[in-house]
């Protein structure tokens, strides 16, 4: 059950600067990207699209075939 506080109405990042401002300053606090979120969305209504594009990109590792002899 989510607690009754993330019922009030948060503050709504919508300007680019500022909320590439926010995530730097939540990604010293956040101890991966799971938690730099989590504190986000918890703490501000974002447009998950533009945090997303503030957020350097994380390029998938890739699958190495096995080798043929």
């Amino acid at each position: 059950m989510r607690p009754a506080d993330l019922l009030l109405p948060r503050p709504a990042l919508t300007n680019p600067a500022l909320l590439a401002a926010t995530v730097n300053s939540l990604s010293d606090r956040a101890a991966n990207r799971q938690d730099l979120w989590r504190l986000l969305t918890d703490s501000y209504t974002v447009d998950l699209d533009a945090v997303a594009a503030v957020l350097p990109r994380r390029e998938p590792e890739p699958a190495w075939l096995p080798a043929k002899r």
